[in-house]
């Protein structure tokens, strides 16, 4: 397999596309030693990360299997999600907002989007163009994925309850967010997502490995939030215990009481208190 070089983003990170020694035709993103995504060329719907895999699995459960949806996802990588999209659910459209277009770049030219798949890319800060949306995209958005990443840290002005007041108005009235929380030891930064979305939308749950929600390890937190369908008398969330069985395992889900523990007395996040996520300890990627 012949790669492109790597280049060097504006953030002045540097990003690459190496091939996956373990999954033949599979590629990673790695940006700064940290790996950023995995695609399988030959399954997209293989999606390799632990954390991949459980919003793969909301996919799949929230909507009518195979069905198409409308999605937009914050924060493009190496594109596995949208890719997955498309593979389980043809037809979906589906758009993409990324801030570097060296990273878009890099990506295509190692691993083209599928052709006939319908993923419009749009280049800039996250919460700017959410801001420039056109009005036809507000109420129409069956899931937004928020998982952006500024080498291996969420930046802090796409945490707050402002960043999510601009996101909320896309939904649809079930729709759902799916945010990528990555955080270390106490979850400090987890607990301030979950606070701030738990502000804003009536159903919250948070999805990870054990040991990474008693706070013992560095990992990732998959978070699910929704205001439910308008009038509906059940939770929108009701399916999601199955998730868990679909793995990886082993899994937990906090809602309700367990939730709250969690945080709390920690407060929403506002622009004014929020901080980026904690950088993961050196070499706990094998970098």
């Amino acid at each position: 397999m012949i790669l492109p070089p790597p280049v060097t983003l504006t953030s002045g990170h540097t990003a690459s596309i190496q091939e996956d020694r373990w999954v033949n035709g599979a590629i990673e993103l790695v940006i700064d030693g940290t790996p950023q995504s995995h695609v399988n060329l030959g399954d997209p719907s293989d999606l390799f990360f632990e954390y991949m895999r459980r919003i793969g699995h909301v996919i799949d459960l929230f909507r009518t299997p195979g069905a198409p949806i409308s999605a937009l996802h914050l924060g493009g990588g190496a594109f596995s999600l949208p890719r997955y999209v498309e593979a389980t659910r043809p037809g979906s459209r589906q758009q993409v907002i990324e801030l570097e277009s060296a990273l878009v770049e890099l990506v295509r030219a190692a691993a083209p989007l599928p052709k006939r798949a319908s993923i419009r890319v749009r280049h800039g800060d996250a919460r700017e163009v959410l801001g420039k949306l056109p009005a036809g995209m507000h109420g129409a958005m069956d899931l937004v994925v928020v998982d952006i990443f500024a080498g291996s840290q969420t930046p802090a002005h796409v945490s707050s309850v402002e960043f999510y007041e601009v996101v909320r108005p896309l939904l649809t009235p079930d729709g759902l967010v799916v945010v990528n929380a990555a955080d270390g030891k106490g979850l400090p930064f987890v607990r301030g997502q979950l606070a701030t979305l738990k502000s804003l939308f009536s159903e919250v749950v948070a999805i990870a490995e054990p040991q990474v929600l008693k706070g013992r390890r560095y990992g990732n937190v998959v978070i699910v939030a929704s205001n439910g369908a308008a009038g509906s008398p059940e939770s929108e969330l009701d399916w999601l215990p199955r998730l868990l069985a679909g793995g990886p395992h082993p899994a937990r889900m906090l809602a309700d009481r367990e939730l709250a523990e969690l945080i709390g007395t920690t407060k929403p996040v506002t622009d004014a208190t929020a901080v980026d996520s904690p950088a993961p300890s050196p070499g706990i990627f094998g970098a």
